[in-house]
């Protein structure tokens, strides 16, 4: 009971969050961009739970307590991709001007690739948020008791109702408040579960040889090679994730919005993976699926009441933050580059944020249908590699490659596309039907990332011979002179609009980190285990609180 109090209070918060933004959007560059003036580190942060789901916990805490330590290896691939991603592509992307990735492609490369790619891409994103909504779902029925379609319902309408009420600040908010729920909950956990163990050394001495290993079994170097390769593009080149490298100030800013992320995920990975690691010591007998479970099998282990409610909590709210972002950026793709360019050009901006809203509930409730619907798909670790495998590398590559190219064109990003998706799905799905063996995982991942990269490479290399730029070029060199000129024009009472946006932003970061602690000191006179460590964490976050609120007061005296 205490620990769905929990969950519920939460859930109730973080609306409220969303509610108190409702009036700040009033245009598509406030609502999807936060202005393009949010602090790099909130955009990092942002960035950083908008990459987890549920996945984090189920799919790499699977691979963790069945093969040990390559689940942290395969996580690091992610720091290595948003290292290239600040070095390269996050200041490229901020260069552009544009709201979208999709408004990029359509000046760069033609709207007819963007229109395609819009389609994929929305296709793509609601069947793998839809399944990572029906991972946390299981996760939350599981532990409380609660029948598992209400709950996915339930749970995908709160995730759906604050980013359709309050836009990107409503979501890099609660982004915040959910880094600081996980990261104090995994804080919290580990000890308990080395005490259940019998300690470090115990556990170390009870793990099987090879647990230790940095690659095991078909998670061998070449997957992580690919899977580096894949990350490059997926952190780089993701839609969701664009949108944190063009909603700060400049260049510089997009580039620590990825520092950032990478500086976190050295460590965080060790810190998540060490429990379903330790649970295997606890209970070697989980098999098969079975072993998706086990993150929320060890936290049922030790948590007391209260504190599982809050692992809970950090669970589900990592799980949309990753939803909500992609959810953002649909709705975004719809509203700015599909609604307002071919169905409604005239559309004043009330109209716009009319769509915008609306576009955010129907593409929810698509996402909860799928999430439905999952059960009868298959395992998710299997659904969220072969995912990644089959449509990483023809989605994302192509435009990041535009980014640089200058000979590219619409037509041969098409062609591109489409015949290493038709490759991959081949060689993923048909063959396997045939009674054809099937590729390894690594084979799989390093098809999936390497055919578009040679396939670009050899388009470049013969055109190179041919011409010095595109026609699709020539046409995105005027577009953007003509766009840079127009961004010359700054409103004043929209600048000033914008700026009350942030501050409001930065206060109620700080206001909800405040809520949290209060929150953490009441369960730390209910909880029987870790009384102290509660206590400590909850005046560390209290403190941290302070850290926001300052910035708010220097972002309103300066602007």
């Amino acid at each position: 009971m205490i620990d769905t109090a929990v969950v519920v209070i939460f859930s109730v918060f973080i609306m409220l969050v969303g509610i108190s933004f409702s009036k700040t959007g009033r245009n598509l560059k406030s609502f999807f961009a936060g202005g393009e003036s949010v602090p790099w580190f909130i955009g990092g942060l942002s960035l950083f739970m908008s990459f987890f789901s549920a996945g984090t916990f189920v799919v790499w805490g699977a691979i963790a307590y069945q093969h040990g330590w390559v689940a942290i290896t395969i996580q690091w691939t992610m720091c290595i991709g948003a290292i290239i991603t600040g070095l390269y592509l996050a200041p490229r992307w901020k260069a552009t001007g544009n709201l979208t990735a999709a408004e990029f492609i359509k000046a760069r490369l033609g709207s007819k690739v963007q229109k395609s790619y819009i389609y994929i891409f929305t296709l793509v994103s609601l069947f793998i948020k839809g399944s990572v909504l029906y991972s946390v779902a299981i996760l939350v029925s599981a532990s409380l008791g609660y029948p598992l379609v209400p709950v996915t319902i339930v749970l995908g309408i709160l995730m759906i109702s604050y980013t359709a009420v309050g836009g990107l600040w409503a979501v890099m908010v609660t982004d915040i408040l959910q880094f600081v729920v996980l990261t104090a909950a995994v804080l919290i956990i580990l000890p308990l579960v080395f005490q259940e163990v019998g300690g470090v050394q115990a556990f170390i001495d009870k793990a099987p040889e090879d647990f230790f290993n940095l690659v095991h079994g078909e998670y061998t170097w070449g997957f992580i090679f690919a899977f580096a390769i894949y990350h490059i593009f997926y952190i780089g080149g993701n839609w969701t994730f664009v949108q944190r490298y063009t909603s700060v100030d400049a260049p510089k800013s997009a580039s620590k919005v990825a520092y950032l992320f990478a500086g976190l995920y050295i460590l965080s990975p060790v810190l998540w993976m060490l429990p379903p690691m330790a649970y295997r010591m606890m209970n070697p007998s989980l098999t098969g699926l079975d072993a998706e479970n086990a993150y929320i099998m060890v936290c049922k282990q030790v948590l007391p009441a209260g504190l599982l409610g809050l692992m809970l909590t950090g669970m589900y709210f990592s799980t949309s933050a990753s939803a909500n972002t992609a959810l953002n950026v649909v709705s975004a793709v719809f509203t700015n580059d599909i609604y307002k360019e071919s169905v409604n050009p005239g559309a004043d901006d009330k109209k716009l944020m009319f769509v915008a809203r609306a576009s955010s509930w129907f593409f929810g409730l698509l996402m909860i249908l799928i999430a439905l619907g999952v059960p009868y798909i298959g395992g998710i670790v299997e659904f969220t590699l072969s995912v990644g495998a089959i449509t990483g590398g023809p989605l994302l590559l192509p435009p990041i490659w535009s980014l640089f190219s200058k000979r590219l064109s619409g037509k041969a990003t098409i062609y591109i596309t489409l015949i290493s998706l038709s490759v991959n799905l081949v060689f993923k799905i048909i063959l396997p039907l045939t009674g054809e063996d099937k590729l390894s995982r690594a084979n799989e991942m390093l098809l999936g990332v390497l055919l578009p990269f040679f396939m670009l490479l050899v388009y470049e290399l013969i055109m190179r011979k041919k011409i010095s730029v595109s026609s699709d070029y020539e046409g995105y060199r005027v577009y953007k002179a003509e766009k840079k000129q127009a961004a010359t024009n700054i409103d004043a009472e929209e600048q000033e609009a914008i700026k009350r946006q942030n501050v409001f932003g930065l206060k109620m970061i700080s206001f909800s980190l405040l809520f949290m602690s209060v929150l953490l000191l009441l369960l730390a006179f209910i909880t029987s285990k870790a009384t102290t460590l509660v206590v400590v964490i909850a005046i560390a976050i209290m403190l941290g609180s302070i850290i926001p609120w300052r910035a708010s007061k220097r972002k309103a005296q300066t602007g």
